[in-house]
């Protein structure tokens, strides 16, 4: 694996164009860059990883109550819809990871004009991509992406209709995310907390209504899971459109340069995002192979709702709060960078990483004493379920210290232009090695549950060890991230 071209490949010569403000006058939080580094970490941090908790509360809320009025299988149906849909809408969404990049550095250099360039670009390229391409393609393609995955016919029935309407139903979604990314990228993280808040909240009433029924809206069960989450996302996506277009937050809608498209901008954002877009295409394609491992057990209907709920929903807990501070640091690497502090950037790495620590002790020590409790929550009662998922939870608890550290250095690389190294190494952690081992013992023995979760933990760890080691040889400092004066 050679990480070298990771800098030289990000290299440009660009033109100078005069910063909006100047720092005393910028709109953008000054303590990110010139305060205490532990406050401006944290400032960052801990509204993220609350928004990326509750967001994953999302996915909970739809398990609890299938789990409970329609049964296991729709657990699984949910599980597998869901890791399928991750594959697209992880790399889809890897052009907000270039927007992030772009956003830190010129916000770090307190120009405004800048930012809301690149926001507004990201806007388009998200709207056409999930009106013109997701929905129709996603639709047709469902019936095949289930397969793929060896789905249970009796999983499959209830997958197929939740697939097809979250695919088709996305944009919201998708502007939540890209909304979410800039405000962070900017310095802002409470207001992505106050939409995630909004939206699961709307999302736990229209599943509660539209899972079981109310008065005359009759119950559409799994369905109603998909169509619930979609009206949701829905509502806060058109609402963070009005707050951009109305100039309501620190990022917006420029002013003053045209509404088309800008190729310059959209090919930086596709630039410094493509890479974290095949990373996640790689991770995901790992993910849904290994559903496909799964589903090739004599207990596959048991094996995959024991995934669905242990690793899918319990563990997300681990990595979305993981995710938040991969967001943190890569805002404040950026930030940091952008204002010429790199050394402040290295430092923030390390901050983010021990809250990451105890974070994932914290949770494992509940994955490890009460996991038939927490599988109960769901409505998990069948026993050979509940075994496979205690055994499961019980692995997670450690591989959740090395998934937490190994983000937060990934958020370190990509904040600061270097998304092919975290590309490189997702490769080999999440694909190559967990996959890699399932196959050879299919091969060469007999493959069961433990096996495939210890697959899992070993590829944890090796994305531990790389992202860690490839973070401090610091070539990350030498990247140059910005976007062309002239459209294309």
């Amino acid at each position: 694996m050679t990480e070298t071209s990771a800098t030289d490949d990000h290299k440009e010569v660009f033109d100078e164009i005069p910063p909006a403000r100047s720092a005393k006058n910028s709109k953008f939080d000054r303590s990110i860059v010139e305060g205490p580094l532990g406050a401006a970490v944290w400032k960052i941090a801990w509204p993220t990883m609350l928004t990326n908790a509750i967001a994953g509360m999302q996915g909970m809320v739809d398990h609890v109550l299938v789990g409970n009025l329609v049964g296991f299988k729709a657990n699984a149906a949910i599980g597998v819809s869901f890791q399928i849909f991750l594959v697209v809408i992880v790399f889809i969404s890897s052009l907000f990871t270039g927007m992030s990049v772009l956003v830190a550095r010129f916000a770090g250099a307190h120009d405004e004009a800048r930012v809301n360039r690149t926001v507004y670009q990201a806007f388009l390229t998200a709207v056409f991509i999930a009106v013109g391409i997701m929905a129709p393609v996603g639709y047709f393609l469902a019936p095949i992406l289930l397969d793929l995955v060896n789905a249970d016919p009796g999983v499959k029935a209830e997958a197929l209709p939740f697939l097809r309407i979250t695919f088709v139903f996305s944009f919201g979604l998708l502007i939540y995310f890209m909304t979410s990314g800039a405000l962070r990228s900017a310095g802002d993280a409470r207001t992505p907390m106050a939409l995630g808040i909004a939206m699961t909240l709307l999302n736990l009433v229209f599943n509660v209504i539209l899972i079981r029924g109310l008065g005359p809206i009759p119950a559409f069960g799994t369905s109603g899971a998909a169509i619930g989450t979609s009206l949701a996302t829905g509502s806060v996506g058109i609402f963070a459109i009005y707050k951009m277009w109305s100039g309501g937050w620190v990022v917006g809608f420029p002013r003053g340069e045209g509404w088309g498209p800008d190729w310059s901008v959209i090919r930086s954002l596709f630039k410094f995002g493509l890479p974290t877009g095949i990373q996640g295409i790689a991770m995901n394609v790992g993910g849904v192979l290994m559903l496909s491992f799964i589903g090739s057990l004599a207990q596959s209907a048991a094996a995959q709702a024991a995934f669905a709920i242990s690793y899918t929903q319990l563990f997300s807990l681990v990595t979305w709060t993981s995710v938040g501070l991969m967001g943190a640091a890569a805002a404040v690497v950026g930030q940091n960078i952008g204002a010429g502090h790199p050394d402040r950037a290295n430092k923030a790495v390390g901050v983010a990483a021990r809250y990451g620590i105890a974070g994932s002790a914290f949770l494992g020590i509940f994955y490890f004493f009460f996991p038939q409790q927490l599988l109960a929550i769901f409505g998990m009662t069948d026993p050979e379920a509940v075994t496979i998922g205690i055994q499961l939870l019980r692995i997670l608890a450690f591989s959740g210290l090395f998934i937490s550290v190994a983000l937060t250095y990934t958020g370190g690389l990509q904040g600061s232009g270097d998304t092919k190294s975290p590309l490189y190494i997702s490769i080999i952690s999440q694909v190559v090695i967990p996959l890699g081992i399932c196959f050879l013992i299919r091969e060469f023995g007999h493959l069961e549950p433990i096996h495939i979760w210890l697959a899992i933990l070993s590829g944890h760890i090796t994305r531990c060890l790389l992202s860690v080691t490839i973070f401090r040889r610091g070539k990350w400092r030498n990247i140059s991230v910005d976007i062309d004066r002239t459209r294309g």
